[in-house]
């Protein structure tokens, strides 16, 4: 029986889900995927460790050393980024790398803006009489997303996630919200806190429901992200305050999820710094609640249009999940 074959974009799209398992944990670095590929097989694949180091492309060949001879000669590489171009204390440079060890081909899935790659790697690799081919991969810029906006804007993307009735409210009039969705969705809503590397309240809802914001979610406690707040007063021990969302650089955080309150959503999105929705909705109705956002600076309903695009649709249980990211 014949293999099936599969198009570069295919593979990249495997490399891409490949890259989300050193999301967030390979901060500072991007979470990298890639594969090696010889006669339709996988032969190596890796993804950025924990910390940075070693990457992707590193740990792939490593996994092609075990086999018998040089496996990995003239064998097909697909990497979500650019491989590096730069060498540092912590390992030799990527391109480098595939070089020595005779790839034949090196399919990329987007460009590394690092000046001390942008390119360079691409060059490197093709230098070496190595084919290398940038593609445009949406799987690829997606999986990036975060180090790119960091590299691009200079701060993390940002995830707004709002959980509410079908009538738009997240609380009962008098502040209750437990629990709006079912277990389904919060389950979710907590794998979605293990992919950030911070998350955000505002300065009401610490103060009133005193949030835990970690990972509840088996084996993955230690994936709980930093905890913000945004407010301009003191904050208790293990938090750290962001007092405008246009100015704040937040460290070298990549990932960046708001989960309440109404306040805080309302800032980031009349800021413009919010990259993706998360919309929750349970089949229920509460009529005269709390409602989910605050003033965001609209002024002409015509403004409010062609700023937002559906990228996914699915059930959680009773609820309905839907995703949203900014045009732009």
């Amino acid at each position: 029986m014949n293999p099936v074959a599969f198009s570069d974009n295919d593979w990249l799209d495997a490399a891409a889900a490949l890259a989300a398992r050193g999301r967030p944990l390979s901060r500072p670095n991007p979470a990298v995927g890639a594969l090696i590929v010889k006669d339709g097989r996988v032969i190596g694949r890796g993804w950025t460790c924990e910390g940075g180091r070693p990457h992707a492309e590193a740990r792939a060949v490593a996994q092609t050393l075990a086999l018998p001879g040089n496996a990995a000669r003239g064998a097909t590489v697909y990497v979500t980024l650019e491989p590096c171009a730069h060498e540092s204390g912590r390992g030799p440079a990527c391109a480098d790398v595939l070089r020595h060890m005779g790839v034949a081909r090196v399919v990329i899935g987007c460009e590394d803006p690092d000046p001390r790659t942008s390119g360079a790697g691409i060059a490197k690799l093709r230098e070496a009489g190595i084919a290398a081919e940038l593609l445009s991969s949406p799987a690829a810029t997606r999986s990036l997303e975060g180090y790119l906006a960091r590299a691009r804007l200079g701060r993390p993307h940002t995830t707004l996630k709002l959980a509410t009735s079908l009538d738009g409210c997240i609380a009962m009039a008098d502040g209750t919200s437990q629990w709006i969705t079912g277990p389904e969705a919060r389950a979710h809503g907590h794998g979605m806190r293990a992919r950030c590397d911070a998350i955000l309240v505002g300065g009401e809802t610490l103060r009133t429901d005193a949030p835990r914001l970690d990972v509840r979610l088996p084996g993955l406690a230690v994936r709980s992200p930093a905890r913000w707040v945004l407010t301009r007063g003191p904050v208790p021990e293990g938090w750290q305050a962001i007092a405008d969302p246009a100015e704040a650089s937040f460290g070298d955080a990549q990932y960046l999820l708001i989960e309440g309150g109404a306040g805080a959503a309302a800032a980031f999105l009349a800021a413009d710094r919010v990259d993706r929705l998360l919309l929750y909705r349970a089949p229920i109705l509460i009529g005269a609640g709390r409602r989910g956002l605050g003033d965001i600076g609209l002024g002409l309903l015509g403004d409010a249009h062609g700023r937002w695009c559906l990228t996914d649709q699915r059930r959680l249980g009773s609820d309905t999940l839907d995703v949203y990211d900014r045009i732009r």
